[in-house]
C-alpha cells in the first residue's frame, strides 16, 4: 500500500479552530500556538443555529434575518481574532448557519483546510456526552486530522506548547501503516521522539503471537516507520498485553507524551453514545491533545478498513 500522506497535514498552513461562543480558551491556545509555529493562517468557524426576527419597514411582515444573525456571531468572535491577530497569527472569522458538525464538514469542501482543532466538553450532571456531538461527529468523517483538546489536557501554559515525545497507538494491520507513517513525519517535523504502541488483548494474546515474542513484535512496528525517515527520528516501540485505552493512557503519563496520535477505523456514533471504546475513553482521559485520523483519511490514504466490531469503537492500530 502507497499511503498519501499530504505535507500539509504535519505541516499546515491554514487551521481551521471550530469555535463556540464563547471559545474553548483552552483548545484556542492550542490552536494559536500551531499558527505560531507553522506560520499558518487561523479560521475562526462557527456555526449558529439562532435567527434574528425582524419586521420590514414598509411591510410590517416579520421575516428571519439571516445577515444580522451572522453580523452578530461575527461581532462577538471580533475581539478575540484582533487579538489573535496581535500575536502576529492572520485570522479570519468564517460563520455559517446551521448544525456546526454539517457546516464545518461541508466548509471543507470550500477551502484548502490542513487541521481542524477543535475542543471537548466534561460532562454534564446527567451524563452528558463527554466528547460532543460536534466533535465526535467530526472526528469520524473529516478529511483532515483532527486535532481533539480533551478536559483533562494539561493546561498549555504549563508546557509552552512543546512536542517533544508522540505516542502513537499502532498494530500490524494495513490501516497502521498510514497512521505510523503520518506520527512518523510529525515527529520529523517537530524533531520529537516517537513512542509506537501496540497493546495485545488477553484474549488475542496466543493468536497474534502464534509462537513468536513480544520482542520479535517490537522489530516488526520499527519496520513500519517509512525508511527515509528511520535515521531522521529517534523511535521507541512498545508491545504489552492488557487493556487497549488502560495502557494508552499510562504510556502517554509514562512517557511523558505531548501528543497521542490514533485511527479512528470503526468509529462510530453508537460507541460515543454508549460511552464504549478506545477513542471515546482516551478523548475523555488524555493528559495530552489527540490526533485522530477519520476512516475517511485512512481510506484515502489506501487502507482497507479494518474488521468490523459490534460494540465498540477500536482504533486502526489496536485491534
Amino acid at each position: 500500500m502507497a499511503a498519501a500522506i499530504k505535507p500539509g497535514w504535519s505541516k499546515p498552513s491554514t487551521i481551521l479552530f471550530a469555535s463556540e461562543i464563547p471559545a474553548n480558551e483552552k483548545a484556542l491556545s492550542f490552536a494559536v500556538a500551531q499558527a505560531q509555529e507553522f506560520g499558518a493562517n487561523l479560521i475562526l468557524f462557527h456555526a449558529y443555529d439562532t435567527m434574528v426576527v425582524a419586521a420590514s419597514e414598509t411591510s410590517g411582515i416579520r421575516y428571519y434575518d439571516y445577515a444580522a444573525a451572522a453580523q452578530a456571531e461575527i461581532h462577538q468572535l471580533d475581539p478575540l481574532a484582533a487579538k489573535i491577530r496581535q500575536q502576529g497569527v492572520p485570522c479570519e472569522i468564517v460563520v455559517r448557519p446551521g448544525l456546526p458538525a454539517d457546516r464545518v464538514l461541508h466548509f471543507l469542501g470550500e477551502r484548502e483546510i490542513d487541521r481542524i482543532v477543535m475542543g471537548t466538553h466534561s460532562p454534564g450532571p446527567i451524563g452528558k456526552l463527554l466528547v460532543g456531538s460536534v466533535a465526535e461527529a467530526v472526528l469520524r468523517t473529516a478529511c483532515v486530522p483532527v486535532f481533539i483538546v480533551g478536559p483533562d489536557v494539561v493546561d498549555a501554559h504549563y508546557r509552552n506548547f512543546a512536542t517533544n515525545t508522540i505516542l502513537c497507538a499502532v498494530s500490524l494491520n494495513e490501516s497502521s501503516l498510514v497512521v505510523t507513517e503520518f506520527a512518523a513525519e510529525l515527529a520529523a517535523m517537530h524533531d520529537a521522539r516517537l513512542v509506537l504502541q501496540h497493546v495485545i488483548r488477553p484474549q488475542e494474546h496466543a493468536e497474534i503471537l502464534a509462537g513468536r515474542t513480544i520482542e520479535d513484535l517490537e522489530a516488526d512496528l520499527y519496520t513500519m516507520i517509512p525508511e527515509r525517515l528511520r535515521n531522521a527520528i529517534s523511535v521507541e516501540t512498545i508491545v504489552v498485553p492488557g487493556d487497549p485505552t488502560e495502557e494508552m493512557l499510562y504510556q502517554a503519563r509514562a512517557q511523558q507524551a505531548d501528543l497521542i496520535v490514533v485511527g479512528a477505523h470503526g468509529a462510530s456514533a453508537f460507541a460515543a453514545v454508549a460511552r464504549q471504546g478506545v477513542v471515546y475513553k482516551v478523548l475523555a482521559h488524555a493528559h495530552c491533545p489527540v490526533i485522530t485520523l477519520s476512516p475517511a483519511v485512512l481510506e484515502n490514504c489506501g487502507a482497507k478498513s479494518g474488521k468490523a466490531h459490534s460494540s465498540e469503537v477500536f482504533l486502526a492500530g489496536v485491534f
